[in-house]
């Protein structure tokens, strides 16, 4: 073929090959857009030399044997893909070939058509000479730079620099000039030289420039030449040139004060453009052995900079936070990157410019602007993750450090900045005492003060839902981290939230103060008040039965009327509010970590009390869902809270849960059973026994119920609910219950253990497939040997070894997928079990009967019976991967 037959420029070349190429094709009557896909490779000429000649009539060929339209949809889709793939990888070739021929061919003339365009109608045409401009821009990066980045073209560029229609694009041309890879040597030159003529027509007059879409433009030039700077030092010294290296340096510190103006203009977009550079100029100052008097300067500046940019406007909108403000708060985290790598540079620096302005702001807080006041705050909060130390150290280890946080932590306290009237101080004050929480330890008489301002109008009673919300959560944090020190406070902060923990009936007609959600943070922080005092066990009983209490009590009087409610809304907010009833309680035990300490605290009664309350809910008719969520959620935690105290519910409340069963509750209140199955064993083996068949019943029940073809939502629901199914019998034989199984009848566990032959081979669901397997060769290994029950041998080779081949050999059984390799590394282990318990006679039985009537190969027979009579479990799961790889059709 000729070139331009290669390069897809005669749509005439090798007109032979396509048409017989579509002959067989056309022949085939192959799918459509299996077609369509050939047809595509076929048309582009590039494609048609001689390797991939071959490549095409390989495929017709294998089209001819075996007809498309025989072959599985697994294997069409392979097809397909496999061609597709192929043409992407041919037209990335073929782009760059022309290119490549551009480049030779046609480039010098494009490029000397753009500058006579530029220079014709820069003065007559602005709309061309900018879409000129643009084409320049998206050709730098792959033409000879020489023909662009040359006097004549430069010049002109640097004129319409000075033309207002025409600088923004200008700006973008060179940027993609400057951003162009060259040796670093030349690079340098040409940023200098740009510099020295921009500079020379007044563009570096920042303050003097009114136009800020043109400042945008331009600072991201001026932040692409100091990157380009940076790296062209970066690969000098790895080159060992020190002299330009230096030379390129001094480049870079000259154009720091550029960079300041653009960082600190009032136009957030200009500043964030130059970010890039100041970055990476503070990595070069990091690396340095030693920083001169000018270089500690300009840290200083840029430290000053972001501590002003951090600053929130005017204009900023807090209680309803649209699109300008996220992008503020994207800005914000930018600088705060910046804080932190000055921090790398000069941690004594950060810290005492810090200090100054933190100090000076709350000297005068009273008559200093909102935003000012809320900054000085927030870097003080900032210095937590510039200067990072292990588990919140900050009070000891190094001195100075410590005494200057000291300071500002005690000025932060007891200036009285808590009381300012505005949300955002309010809040970056509540932050920084959480995260400063070990200050405390050291200075435990503000402890007061600080519990006061969460407790007031400062923090929970704040006007702002916005600030309570948060000032929840974060009181939370604060009493636990404060533990012990806390004691003198308990039962005065206990009577100050008592308040803020009534639950709210819907009848009740008027707002509270906290939501149901940030409820749960104030009963979680006196449960934890309550069980981390230093009271007596008796003293503790009694504060926890006055904080749960009225919760019981308020139970019972809602549940009753929800009982007797006609109308859904209120049925619907009745149950909501017996939901969080239950909730707060289950939240209080959060407090707690194990029986030992519900023991020492002397509140097991308490709790086996609520337990006793809450039960009736589920015997409701009404909001059966909502009602049963609430109670699971307590029960699991009292499993862990009161361990086998909690057994004698069990039975009661698995009752009532299991009638009129949907998919979701099964799925959900089968973890309940796990959990009690894993913890207690065989102290809740006669439970299991009675209640096994009755849940597998509802299972079965809901699994068999018809669902509409496409109800995707329904689908789900039912594989969620199989895999819970699964994961119960795991977690059954893994117990060492077996027998909870095999009491249940011949034809129960007849009909249990096809469901997990089943699960393991007919469901394209790995992770199913996977815990399936686990329970085979669990079982295998408790009954597999001689003594196992009768008949579950024959059941072994019947149908678990045809299980373990049957399910990798299918289609959907996909080998590239990492479940589906989990699910066969555990088909693995099911075979070898098996050859454990049966020894030789299994080995026999795979090589005379079963491998053969897959059709196997002898050698590969052989082959895979040498590999699972090998000791090393690993050997045999890697061959496994092998050997279905090599068997699937």
């Amino acid at each position: 073929m000729d070139e331009q037959a290669l390069l897809g420029l005669n749509p005439n070349a090798d007109a032979d090959f396509r048409q017989r190429a579509l002959a067989y094709f056309e022949q085939l009557k192959i799918s459509q857009d299996a077609w369509q896909v050939c047809a595509e490779a076929l048309a582009q000429s590039i494609y048609s030399d001689d390797h991939i000649k071959f490549f095409c009539f390989q495929v017709l060929e294998h089209q001819v044997k075996f007809k498309y339209s025989e072959l599985t949809e697994v294997q069409q889709q392979l097809i397909r893909e496999t061609l597709i793939t192929w043409l992407q990888a041919q037209e990335a070739r073929r782009n760059t070939l022309l290119k490549d021929t551009m480049r030779e061919q046609c480039i010098p003339s494009l490029v000397e058509s753009w500058y006579q365009i530029l220079q014709n109608y820069q003065y007559n045409n602005s709309e061309l000479t900018c879409q000129c401009l643009e084409v320049v821009g998206a050709y730098v990066s792959w033409i000879d730079l020489s023909l662009i980045a040359n006097e004549r073209f430069i010049n002109m560029l640097l004129g319409h620099m000075s033309v207002e229609v025409l600088r923004e694009e200008a700006c973008d041309c060179l940027f993609e000039i400057v951003n162009k890879g060259m040796d670093p040597i030349d690079k340098t030159k040409l940023v200098e030289s740009l510099c020295q003529v921009l500079q020379s027509a007044g563009l570096f007059s920042i303050d003097q420039e009114d136009d800020v879409d043109f400042l945008a433009r331009f600072s991201k030039l001026v932040n692409g030449m100091g990157q380009a700077l940076i790296t062209s030092w970066t690969k000098l010294i790895k080159n060992g040139d020190m002299k330009s290296a230096q030379d390129t340096l001094q480049a870079i510190e000259a154009k720091v004060a550029l960079m300041l103006q653009l960082l600190i203009h009032e136009d957030d977009d200009i500043s964030s453009n130059i970010i890039g550079f100041c970055y990476d100029y503070l990595h070069i100052l990091k690396q340095l052995s030693a920083l001169s008097d000018q270089q500690k300067a300009n840290v200083e500046a840029i430290m000053l900079a972001v501590m002003k940019k951090l600053t929130y406007d005017e204009e900023y909108n807090f209680e309803n936070e649209g699109e300008d403000e996220a992008m503020f708060v994207e800005y914000r985290k930018q600088l705060k990157l910046l804080l932190d790598r000055l921090a790398q540079v000069s941690p004594e620096l950060l810290l005492a410019s810090v200090r100054r302005v933190f100090n000076t702001t709350l000297q005068n807080w009273q008559t200093t602007r909102f935003m000012e006041v809320e900054v000085a705050i927030r870097l003080l909060y900032m210095l937590a993750e510039a200067l990072p130390v292990s588990h919140g150290a900050h009070f000891s280890g190094d001195v100075t450090k410590a005494t200057a946080l000291q300071d500002m932590m005690r000025t932060l306290v007891t200036s009285g900045v808590s009381a300012y009237q505005h949300t955002s101080v309010t809040l970056e004050f509540f932050e920084t005492v959480v995260r400063y929480e070990k200050f405390f330890a050291v200075e435990p008489q503000h402890i007061p003060a600080v519990l006061m301002a969460f407790l007031d109008h400062r923090g929970l009673r704040h006007t702002s839902p916005k600030v309570r919300s948060r000032t929840a959560y974060l009181f939370s944090r604060f009493v636990k981290s404060l533990n012990k020190q806390m004691n003198p406070f308990i039962e005065d902060v206990l009577n100050r939230i008592q308040d803020l923990m009534e639950l709210s009936p819907p009848e009740n007609g008027y707002q509270a103060l906290l939501s149901s959600d940030d409820q749960l943070f104030i009963y979680e922080t006196a449960g934890v008040l309550i069980v981390n005092s230093e009271y007596s066990a008796e003293r503790k009983q009694v504060l926890m039965r006055n904080l749960l209490t009225p919760l019981m009590e308020k139970f019972k009087v809602l549940l009753e009327k929800l009982m007797m409610a006609q109308d859904e809304d209120r049925q619907m907010a009745l149950a909501d509010c017996l939901n969080h009833a239950v909730g707060f309680a289950s939240r209080t035990s959060k407090a707690f970590s194990n029986k030992q300490t519900v023991k020492q605290c002397g509140c097991s009664e308490v709790y086996l009390d609520c337990l006793q309350t809450f039960l009736p809910a589920l015997s409701c008719p009404l909001q059966k869902e909502v009602l049963r969520s609430g109670v699971r959620t307590f029960l699991h935690r009292m499993i862990i809270c009161l361990e086998e105290e909690v057994l004698p519910f069990i039975p009661s409340a698995s009752e009532h849960m299991l009638k009129d069963c949907e998919a979701k509750d099964l799925q959900e209140f089968i973890p309940l059973i796990n959990q009690i199955t894993a913890k207690f064993k065989t102290q809740v083996s006669p439970f299991l026994q009675q209640m096994f068949m009755p849940l597998l019943h509802a299972i079965f029940e809901v699994l068999l119920l018809p669902a509409e073809e496409n109800d995707q939502s329904a689908a789900l629901e039912k594989q969620m609910l199989r895999r819970s199914y699964f994961a119960f019998l795991q977690t059954v034989t893994g117990s060492g219950m077996s027998e909870v199984i095999a009491n249940q009848g011949a034809e129960n566990v007849e009909r249990v253990l096809f469901t997990v032959i089943q699960g393991a081979v007919d469901y394209p669901d790995p992770i199913a497939q996977k815990t399936c397997f686990i329970i085979l060769s669990k079982l295998v290994e408790l009954w597999g040997g001689k003594d196992g029950p009768v008949g579950f041998a024959d059941f072994v080779y019947k149908h678990i070894v045809p299980a373990c081949f049957l399910a990798p050999l299918k289609q959907t059984f996909d080998l590239a997928d990492a479940q589906t390799v989990l699910a066969l590394s555990e088909c693995a282990v099911t075979l070898k079990t098996i050859h454990l318990k049966r020894g030789p006679e299994c080995i026999q039985y795979l090589q005379q009967e079963y491998l053969p009537s897959l059709q196997v190969a002898p050698e590969i027979i052989q082959e895979f019976c040498q590999a699972l009579q090998q000791p090393d479990a690993k050997v045999f799961k890697n061959y496994l991967k092998v050997f279905f790889q090599r068997a699937k059709p």
